[in-house]
């Protein structure tokens, strides 16, 4: 029996008893991958645990002392265009808790911690994605803000796939990272505008 099997049958330590690690999603541990798998299985059925690996995945986990993984999510990487210069953006993918641990902060503590590494990572100049919009105030208080009127533009320019497409409800967010009036720009540049993200064909939106 995987750790993933016995914590679905047991309450789980409080969020203070978990660490954050982070790894390269290419040297994720084979346990912590399966419960990883196990745990977006249960959450989005049928879903594939992985990501493009031309976006450089990183991977952030809570994990338990006895090695329960307790949230996870993955940051992706690429550059966009932005006011006419490119800017290195990067994304939340896969924003998942354990569904028994629920309710205990661990996804706040989650992203909150993602939004963190990323202000510390002087390589990114922006965060962009994209939520349902009943999610909003979730990553607002982790210090994600809206753009209102913004759209990402996902998959590729031959197949694209959009934030406002039919079918679809949600909100862009974004934190910038790039100092003073740098980082005012940035976001002047992509408020209210179509973002052509363009991942591929793997993370159509990530």
């Amino acid at each position: 029996m995987t750790t993933e099997d016995r914590g679905a049958h047991r309450a789980g330590p409080p969020g203070s008893a978990l660490r954050l690690v982070a790894y390269p999603e290419a040297e994720l541990p084979g346990e912590l991958a399966r419960q990883v798998a196990g745990i977006e299985g249960r959450v989005w059925p049928g879903s594939r645990f992985g990501h493009d690996p031309a976006l450089g995945p990183r991977t952030l986990l809570l994990v338990a002392g006895d090695g329960a993984v307790g949230a996870s999510l993955t940051l992706l990487y690429k550059e966009v265009p932005c006011g006419g210069r490119a800017r290195r953006a990067a994304g939340l993918s896969g924003v998942v808790t354990r569904p028994e641990w629920c309710g205990r902060g661990l996804g706040g503590r989650l992203v909150a911690g993602a939004r963190a590494e990323l202000a510390a990572d002087p390589a990114v100049d922006v965060a962009l994605f994209s939520c349902d919009r009943p999610l909003v105030p979730f990553y607002e208080r982790a210090g994600f803000e809206r753009l209102p009127g913004s759209v990402l533009v996902g998959g590729t320019p031959a197949e694209p796939l959009a934030t406002d497409g039919p079918g679809f409800d949600k909100e862009v967010l974004a934190a910038f990272f790039a100092p003073g009036a740098e980082g005012e720009a940035d976001r002047a540049a992509l408020s209210g505008t179509r973002i052509p993200l363009h991942p591929g064909t793997v993370d159509r939106l990530w």
